[in-house]
């Protein structure tokens, strides 16, 4: 069951201790950031809240990020991922430097590729707020096993958050403890290098086809 709360002024924190999703208000729209898991409804919380017709944009294409989009119709997502979709949706395309307007808030895409093909980070200049996803988190495990995933890239891409570090002071990650501050961009990608380099030690997961892999800050399914 999705729990609801403020985070700052018509800014809301939807989550059901597996997944997380922002819903950003004003009186007559809104803005709704990842759909989470087919039986989450994350739509019965959204209409709790509010009447507006809402926009809905997402940080990629897992299924806990896109299970409840049938209930909205379309939204804005990065093309390399279209194909994770399976909901009779019309998919708009998102890309690096769209931009989004709503309660106050200017969230700007970032390209993040790696986590999935078609991963964002959205980010807000004057608020210093990063939501980034499931690309950066405090423990984790992160997801990085499987055909739609690319390790290569998940570090190139958290060396470009890197250098927007200084401009957060907020990370709201969709899973795991919310919010996290900056730091972890480079504590995940520390972790992540030493991933890639075989330093991590790995235990064979007990149902998915990966191993978790204990970092310093981080774990990962790989």
């Amino acid at each position: 069951m999705i729990q609801t709360r403020l985070f700052r002024e018509n800014f809301y924190i939807l989550e059901d201790d597996r997944v997380r999703q922002f819903l950003l208000v004003e009186p007559d729209r809104a803005l709704l950031i990842d759909t989470g898991f087919p039986d989450s409804d994350v739509a019965g919380a959204v209409r709790a809240i509010t009447d507006a017709p809402v926009t809905v944009i997402l940080t990629h294409g897992d299924m806990d990020h896109t299970g409840g989009l049938s209930a909205f119709g379309s939204c804005y997502l990065h093309p390399d991922d279209w194909h994770l979709v399976h909901e009779p949706v019309q998919l708009l395309p998102l890309r690096e430097g769209d931009v989004f307007t709503c309660a106050g808030y200017r969230l700007e895409t970032i390209e993040i590729p790696g986590h999935t093909y078609g991963s964002v980070a959205f980010f807000d200049r004057a608020h210093r707020l990063l939501l980034p996803g499931d690309s950066v988190q405090k423990d984790g495990p992160i997801y990085l096993f499987g055909a739609h995933r690319n390790m290569d890239l998940y570090i190139e891409s958290l060396r470009k958050l890197a250098r927007w570090a200084d401009l957060a002071d907020t990370i709201l990650p969709c899973h795991h403890v919310c919010p996290i501050d900056p730091s972890y961009i480079e504590k995940d990608l520390e972790d992540a290098l030493a991933l890639r380099a075989g330093k991590l030690p790995g235990v064979p997961h007990a149902t998915m086809p990966c191993s978790t892999f204990q970092g310093k800050w981080t774990a990962f399914y790989a």
